[in-house]
């Protein structure tokens, strides 16, 4: 199975952040799945791409032609897949996974949890998302979320179209359990 992380390309987080990346990157192998990844030589992606390489794992980058040509490719990857733009980007990001999990990030991370919940939720896809509120990180976002519902601008049964945790175990279960075998 292919699980896709969407998460941040900082260098300059606690260290907190990349150990919780080195622990999924574990769990990823523990689990016989393969990684996919936004690509970048920096921040998580860095750090879940160079974890899953040392210890023999499969991994998937997926990175702009703007973004490798300034030397931004993460080469830790086993398969690197280089496209034309962002658009094209996450739509690879979002075809070839079968399930997401969505770490602490920035603007670019909120746009591609954003893009799989909407897909989700219009029925394009039906792959398990996973928002891991590492640290309450995303508490205001989910905050934000419960408003969309209460006031209607999102269906009630959208709110089991993801699992919100702060633990690694329940994530994989939860992945392991909904994914839908093609």
């Amino acid at each position: 199975m292919k699980i896709c992380f969407f998460c941040a390309s900082s260098q300059t987080l606690s260290e907190d952040y990349y150990s919780l990346a080195t622990k999924f990157a574990e769990k990823i192998i523990e689990n016989n799945h393969t990684l996919v990844s936004g690509g970048s030589n920096v921040g998580l992606m860095l750090t879940l791409a160079q974890s899953v390489k040392k210890i023999n794992g499969n991994s998937i980058g997926i990175i702009t032609k703007e973004f490798s040509e300034r030397n931004l490719t993460c080469f830790d990857n086993k398969e690197i897949i280089i496209t034309a733009d962002l658009q094209e980007r996450k739509k690879i990001l979002i075809e070839i996974s079968d399930a997401f999990v969505i770490l602490p990030g920035g603007f670019g991370t909120l746009d591609e949890l954003l893009e799989v919940l909407t897909l989700n939720h219009i029925g394009e896809i039906f792959k398990p998302i996973v928002i891991f509120n590492y640290n309450e990180f995303y508490n205001d976002l989910l905050k934000m979320f419960d408003k969309i519902f209460e006031n209607n601008f999102a269906q009630q049964k959208n709110k089991t179209s993801y699992l919100v945790t702060q633990n690694i175990d329940e994530t994989f279960n939860y992945i392991n359990s909904n994914i839908i075998q093609k």
